[in-house]
């Protein structure tokens, strides 16, 4: 019977501790503060609705899956699970330290700590393309979801940011601003679609634009261009599909 080995237990490790963190956050909370309520400090127009953040929750019943399905004793010697490993520690490790900064609100430095856990999640899943069976299923949607939803929260985290520090956007409408985000992000869920067929990421997009419209109903600007970007999102995606043949 083979061994379970070291990179099998530090990801175990990783997403206990990444998951205990994020909960206690919380649960105690940090430093007094909610992770959202800090959120709703800052009066900005890239930020969905309070309910949408609940994809938290299927985040990590994903990456549950995923380090489950990696421990078993038939994966120890998974070729693509050992490259991810790594950059699922370093990105674990980014998660717990971005709450601590948001918590005790050194929102400059949760800039770093995000921008580790975006781009180590975009090695996972370049490493992760062409995946197949369990593996596509069990690993490759699980991240595809989280990658998708970080894209979205980095957006937000440097409009917070910047918003902090009083930043006049050069002079541009803060909802022009916004309007500028959604087409970014809409062009990220472009270049997903057609270069990486990623389903997944698609409709994460499109589950925090609708998220935008709800949130922002007191902006037409801002929510005509969330529904456009939705719209935008749904014809890549059937492009994709029509392009690979698949729809994931």
């Amino acid at each position: 019977m083979k061994k379970i080995t070291a990179n099998q237990i530090l990801t175990l490790l990783a997403t206990v501790v990444t998951i205990t963190i994020n909960a206690l956050a919380n649960i105690l909370p940090l430093n007094g503060n909610f992770t959202g309520d800090l959120s709703d400090r800052f009066e900005i127009f890239f930020v969905p609705a309070g309910y949408v953040f609940s994809i938290w929750g299927l985040i990590y019943i994903g990456l549950f899956v995923y380090t489950i399905f990696q421990l078993l004793p038939s994966q120890a010697e998974n070729q693509t699970l050992k490259k991810i490993a790594p950059y699922y520690w370093i990105g674990s490790l980014a998660n717990s330290i971005w709450i601590f900064l948001w918590h005790y609100e050194v929102f400059s430095v949760t800039l770093i700590a995000m921008a580790v856990i975006l781009v180590s999640l975009l090695v996972i899943n370049r490493q992760l393309t062409g995946s197949a069976g369990k593996t596509k299923w069990l690993v490759k949607l699980p991240f595809s979801i989280y990658l998708g939803w970080i894209s979205v929260a980095t957006i937000a985290n440097v409009s917070q940011t910047l918003f902090f520090f009083d930043w006049n956007g050069f002079g541009i409408n803060p909802e022009v601003w916004a309007v500028i985000m959604l087409g970014i992000a809409s062009l990220l869920g472009i270049l997903m679609a057609w270069r990486e067929n990623d389903t997944p990421y698609l409709l994460v997009l499109v589950w925090a634009f609708i998220g935008i419209t709800v949130s922002q109903a007191g902006s037409s600007l801002v929510v005509t261009s969330a529904w456009a970007g939705v719209i935008i999102l749904i014809v890549a995606l059937f492009a994709s599909i029509s392009k690979y043949k698949k729809v994931f």
